[in-house]
């Protein structure tokens, strides 16, 4: 059983951990991508797209509880869009693993490579539009077991559970 405070206080605790979440998991995936090296292949970049989309409507609906806009609506509102997302984001962790495992095909424009470095200035241009990320069948590390991919369903799974906790209501 939680103490009366969190459960009283589910809505906010749930957006600010939420957002939170999101946040985090896409700055360390830009992290490791800057910092660490790792080139996103087609399908990681677009698994990124519900924490994009998810961090600013997470930010939209604390400051709706903040300013007093309707709070409660907007806050659930948000709290399911991101659900939502991040339940989109599961179906393409999901389906981004399977093509990594090789249980499934990918799709055609994520069989690229960074190879063949542009020596002539001239083509530099048209060598630009032709470079792609790494193949998406690939997994560019594995921790525990799970690329990056697999680590993506966990997150999202564990952001959508808080953010379906945080719409219910708190029983008195």
């Amino acid at each position: 059983m939680l103490p009366r405070f969190i459960t009283d206080n589910r809505l906010v605790i749930s957006l600010v951990l939420v957002t939170l979440g999101m946040a985090v998991s896409v700055l360390s995936a830009l992290g490791f991508e800057h910092i660490g090296g790792y080139i996103p292949c087609h399908l990681c970049l677009l698994e990124r797209k519900p924490y994009y989309i998810g961090v600013p409507v997470g930010i939209v609906g604390l400051l709706a509880i903040r300013f007093g806009f309707l709070p409660r609506l907007v806050g659930r509102l948000a709290l399911l869009v991101i659900a939502g997302l991040m339940i989109w984001g599961m179906i393409m962790g999901i389906y981004h693993s399977g093509v990594e495992w090789h249980w499934w095909a990918g799709p055609t424009d994520c069989s690229g490579s960074l190879s063949g470095m542009t020596t002539d200035a001239s083509s530099l241009l048209a060598d630009l539009n032709r470079v792609t990320g790494p193949k998406c069948d690939e997994a560019a590390l594995r921790v525990l077991g799970l690329s990056f991919a697999g680590w993506n369903v966990v997150v999202s799974i564990i952001i959508a559970a808080i953010a379906l906790w945080g719409v219910g209501k708190p029983k008195k």
